[in-house]
């Protein structure tokens, strides 16, 4: 059965396309099958997956205007592995376009629908606001990955994203569920981190992972070149925390099958 995971957060910085990539990685790492759709007009998920946006002949665009199928625009990452729905800047214009078409808010779920028995998992990184592009993700996803850091604003900008997330779940997608809440750029010896962690498990419980992203020198330099943190230094933090959230979601899963 395949998991789509939406990762999103309205705020910017958190770490969401480093989490997609990374989770990517991971996921393939673990010898599952993996798309990664990167929904994001500044195509940061694709760059940093090994993929030159400004070269794409085809990208997520063509695909959702029906432009050109599903095979002429995915690739495969040259060195992490996963398939990929690339981006660029070509998906400002989905935006507006969208808004005119049937259907507008299912073009993304329509298109992963017909191809998901390929993959055990779809991961789709969002952008950094609720538009259509954002909301294609969420009625496309069963779960939504949410990136956040240990900070004075986050509960709050957290609170709406858990606001929309239910309307949608109401009005387009039943199915759309919170998979889980990751710490991002933790740092343990930070007491506003510890006191907002804290808060976290208070208010979501074992919704939050227990994995936690530590600041990371090797991660935050990895997209420069186009890899994975995996793929760019293996034993670093960043990669080992990415490599443990997989297997925490693996073992959720399974937890949830079981039940």
């Amino acid at each position: 059965m395949t998991r789509i995971i939406a990762i999103a957060n309205q705020k910017g910085g958190v770490g969401k396309t480093t989490t997609s990539v990374n989770l990517a990685a991971s996921l393939q790492a673990t010898k599952r099958r993996v798309l990664l759709v990167d929904m994001d007009p500044q195509g940061n998920a694709t760059m940093g997956s090994g993929i030159d946006k400004s070269e794409l002949t085809n990208s997520v665009y063509d695909v959702l205007m029906g432009e050109c199928n599903f095979d002429e625009a995915c690739v495969t990452t040259p060195d992490a592995g996963f398939d990929m729905l690339p981006a660029n800047g070509d998906l400002v214009a989905a935006e507006i376009e969208l808004l005119d078409m049937e259907n507008r808010e299912r073009r993304l779920k329509d298109l992963l629908s017909a191809i998901s028995d390929r993959y055990d998992f779809i991961v789709i990184d969002c952008p950094p606001s609720l538009n259509m592009l954002t909301l294609n993700a969420l009625v496309a996803a069963q779960g939504v990955i949410i990136p956040m850091q240990c900070e004075y604003y986050a509960l709050e900008g957290l609170s709406a994203l858990v606001d929309t997330i239910s309307a949608i779940s109401a009005t387009h997608n039943p199915e759309l569920r919170i998979e889980g809440i990751l710490r991002t750029m933790y740092d343990p010896r930070n007491k506003l981190t510890v006191e907002v962690s804290s808060q976290l498990f208070s208010h979501f419980g074992d919704r939050v992972y227990r994995t936690v992203v530590p600041r990371n020198v090797r991660l935050a330099e990895a997209p420069s070149y186009g890899l994975p943190v995996l793929q760019y230094d293996r034993q670093s933090r960043g990669a080992l925390a990415y490599l443990a959230l997989a297997g925490e979601m693996l073992r959720r899963q399974e937890q949830r099958a079981a039940v």
